[in-house]
């Protein structure tokens, strides 16, 4: 497939990550002040970071202690798994930092020092922010209308960066697609991000099982909710749900797990007749509404209860390839 093997090319990037003292990224964001930050997560804080000699602008995560998952294990999992991965649609990892010093805190109603670990990581910056801002933030400085053909183009990006994933020497699975978790760089070119719940699979491995189920409310495939299970397939689900939100400009309402009333409901109220007389999409050409109803299918097949009748990435790829080539 032509798609497949220009995804491809994207291989491993020779130039690593570099390591970065504290006190450069302190000075950079200002002493992490509260007017750099970015975005806040269950995993950490982002914030910008200006480096001051040529205003070069990179994105600061500085990872908390109370996360669902510990600051060791997620920094070892984000900088592991992404460090040497290079592609337009996978967020770049420019540098990190875990240094240990020596601070004085509160323990049992007195102050004693103790060895504390600070872990960072260093992201390129996306000036266009999260998906989840331009497509749900009610305030009218985060949000922009997004027209059809740049939804369309959001959606074979995500698509295209998964293909890279799951298609590795090495396969990752992400663990943890949602809106927030997808940033927008310039022209709106969207990047997978926050790779903190990935998983590395064996080259002959294809899914694997835990009893610590940990991922995002209304986003987590059936089987890894209820048994544990983990597979490039569960990667598939959260997509599904990711390509219905973006197509219909719904927003998922995680009121449960796996967003079965929110799928039930996109089933039932788009139909053809519904996109033809919607607002956003009644002065499309047939083509371009062609479009729009293959991607809410595409949508709808990704979240079958039964990962066996999901299709694998490579053949989302195709599909959407071939309705409006790159």
């Amino acid at each position: 497939m032509a798609t497949g093997s220009k995804i491809k090319e994207s291989k491993q990037s020779p130039e690593l990550p570099k390591q970065l003292p504290i006190d450069f990224l302190k000075k950079i964001t200002n002493n992490f002040a509260e007017d750099r930050i970015i975005s806040e997560g269950p995993f950490g804080t982002l914030y910008k970071g200006i480096v001051p000699d040529d205003d070069k602008v990179i994105a600061v995560k500085k990872l908390q202690d109370n996360a669902p998952m510990s600051a060791d294990k997620t920094f070892s999992k984000e900088v592991q798994n992404i460090m040497a991965l290079k592609h337009v649609n996978i967020v770049e990892l420019v540098g990190f930092c875990t240094e240990t010093q020596k601070k004085l805190v509160q323990f049992d109603k007195r102050y004693i020092q103790a060895d504390i670990t600070e872990s960072l990581i260093c992201y390129e910056y996306l000036p266009n922010g999260s998906l989840q801002a331009n497509l749900f933030d009610t305030k009218a400085s985060a949000k922009q209308e997004i027209n059809w053909d740049t939804r369309f183009k959001i959606i074979k990006g995500i698509c295209q960066g998964l293909f890279f994933l799951h298609k590795l020497d090495i396969p990752i699975v992400h663990m943890d697609l949602k809106p927030e978790n997808i940033l927008l760089g310039v022209d709106m070119v969207p990047k997978i991000a926050d790779f903190a719940l990935s998983r590395v699979f064996g080259q002959e491995q294809t899914r694997l099982c835990t009893q610590t189920v940990v991922g995002s409310y209304g986003y987590m495939a059936p089987e890894y909710l209820y048994r544990g299970e983990i597979s490039a397939q569960s990667d598939i689900y959260s997509l599904g749900l990711l390509i219905i939100e973006i197509t219909t400009g719904e927003q998922n309402p995680r009121e449960q797990p796996s967003a079965r009333n929110f799928v039930d409901k996109v089933r039932k109220d788009w139909t053809l007749q519904h996109i033809t007389s919607h607002s956003k999409y009644a002065s499309l050409d047939s083509g371009s509404l062609q479009e729009v109803k293959t991607c809410i299918e595409i949508g709808i097949r990704c979240v079958e209860i039964d990962r066996r009748n999901r299709p694998p990435i490579e053949e989302i790829v195709g599909t959407l390839e071939g309705l409006r080539p790159s």
